[in-house]
């Protein structure tokens, strides 16, 4: 056991991975990194004074971010009591508090919003969830957007033997992570009404060395490196997290879409 930023402790053995490469010290958790955000943002093409909604924000990083690089207004959604704190600190050190706002409330539950957004952000967010799930999502998410307003989304994609490698994920992250391939992924879009513009897929490398040098820095890399090494439950963890990714990485990817609403 240990404690996190937040002080809350972290059991090794059954924490979500995402949560674990957290405590590792990972701040970049998307599946295709930071280039991949990258690509939605060229795709996007923000505009000063637009608005973005984005999903499970944690602890508001990307929020700043999109506000101080974009001069956007952004709203973010967070369950978690923890990190919604953390969030509000972070944006009010920022000096963000009149462009930012973070509400703690559940994805599911996007109906409670009454406006309408330019731009809705989601990052490794339905993978998680099961195939009602994301179709609510969806279509919640389409009823946030204004009309022609833009779905910016970066998801684990399977494209082989998805049956198996759900199983291998649920095993190793400890949630139930059921990644599509490229074309379900397109046609669940299309089924909530947002018609795919755009869209890319590639290598998932989240826990390749290469990619985290570039999504975390030297000193970054270097920090996650020795908490794994140093922590034998951590590295357990890590390690048989790393061996299903490298197990299926012909067939475990990401893909990165933006869609329209219409």
């Amino acid at each position: 056991m240990v404690k996190t930023m937040t002080q809350t402790k972290l059991n090794f053995e059954t924490a979500p991975g995402h949560q674990l490469l957290a405590a590792a010290g990972k701040k970049v958790l998307r599946p295709g990194g930071r280039i991949a955000t990258e690509q939605l943002f060229q795709w996007a093409n923000f505009q000063p004074g637009e608005t973005v909604l984005e999903l499970a924000s944690s602890f508001g990083d990307s929020a700043i971010a999109l506000a101080q690089r974009y001069n956007l207004r952004v709203v973010g959604i967070e369950k978690n009591s923890d990190s919604i704190a953390r969030a509000r600190a972070n944006v009010a050190a920022a000096g963000l508090s009149d462009r930012i706002q973070m509400i703690e409330d559940d994805i599911f539950h996007l109906d409670r919003l009454s406006e309408q957004f330019d731009y809705v952000l989601a990052e490794a967010i339905l993978t998680m969830q099961s195939p009602s799930g994301k179709a609510k999502i969806l279509a919640s998410i389409h009823d946030r957007l204004k009309p022609g307003g833009k779905f910016l989304s970066h998801e684990l994609a399977a494209q082989n033997r998805e049956a198996e490698i759900h199983r291998a994920l649920a095993e190793v992250i400890r949630v139930n992570a059921t990644p599509l391939s490229e074309t379900n992924w397109i046609a669940a879009c299309e089924t909530a009404g947002l018609t795919v513009q755009h869209h890319h897929t590639s290598a998932m490398n989240l826990l390749n060395p290469q990619q985290m040098l570039r999504d975390e820095g030297a000193i970054g890399t270097a920090r996650i490196f020795w908490n794994v090494l140093t922590q034998p439950p951590l590295r357990k963890r890590v390690l048989a997290m790393r061996r299903v990714f490298q197990k299926y990485q012909q067939d475990l990817g990401y893909i990165v879409l933006c869609t329209i609403a219409h």
